[in-house]
């Protein structure tokens, strides 16, 4: 099972974060929506927190064997919205903030748990809390790239004008084909290799060290 990107045993442990971690993403910004006036993610049943709701199986099956994926995404009028531009991206930023404060969550769990002794130290508990932790440093980090459909690409939008926005309206449709060429092709030593072998990792250690001086 070498395809695979976490090893066999801690694929139900990947499983359930996702499902926790694409809900959450996915609530908020039905939530942060909703607040800036726009209600269409709750007409359509997306103001949920049943997985079943905005769960995308193949983007399940591609953080399994790749290590990232996607949701299904919350519709958003962004016409609907007070303050058109900073709704949308605040609405924008709602889904990768949530997973960086699951990861947070989970770091502090860590900390005041695992890390002091506890009985739970290494054993079933701390390998789910690692996969968690990291799982959502991912999605956090992955969904701010500034490339369609992922939020670092409505956030990016906002910031241009309008006649760059039209221009790039035609990439949107390949905006799978294009993260799949970038992940899955040696393109991926200049783009998510870099990404999962430096900046996530430092995200990680970052978050454990201050946690640990903070509550130690």
């Amino acid at each position: 099972m070498h395809f695979l990107a976490y090893p066999l045993e801690t694929i139900p442990y990947v499983i359930i974060t996702i499902l926790i971690a694409f809900t959450v993403h996915e609530w908020s910004h039905a939530a942060v929506a909703l607040w800036f006036g726009d209600d269409t993610a709750k007409r359509e049943g997306r103001l949920s927190i049943n997985p079943v709701e905005h769960v995308d199986i193949f983007g399940l099956l591609m953080i399994i064997i790749v290590g990232f994926g996607w949701a299904k995404p919350t519709p958003v009028n962004r016409f609907k919205l007070r303050n058109r531009k900073w709704g949308s991206i605040l609405v924008s930023l709602a889904g990768p903030l949530s997973n960086f404060l699951l990861a947070a969550i989970g770091v502090i769990i860590y900390v005041l748990i695992v890390s002091n002794g506890g009985m739970l130290y290494n054993n079933i508990f701390t390998d789910f809390l690692n996969i968690f932790i990291q799982l959502n440093i991912v999605l956090f980090v992955f969904n701010l790239i500034p490339l369609p459909p992922l939020d670092g690409y409505q956030i990016l939008v906002e910031f241009l004008p309008l006649s760059a926005r039209e221009k790039l309206q035609p990439v949107e449709q390949y905006s799978i084909l294009i993260l799949l060429v970038i992940a899955l092709t040696p393109i991926a030593n200049f783009t998510i290799t870099p990404i999962f072998s430096y900046l996530i990792p430092g995200i990680f250690e970052g978050m454990m060290h201050f946690f640990l001086t903070l509550l130690g």
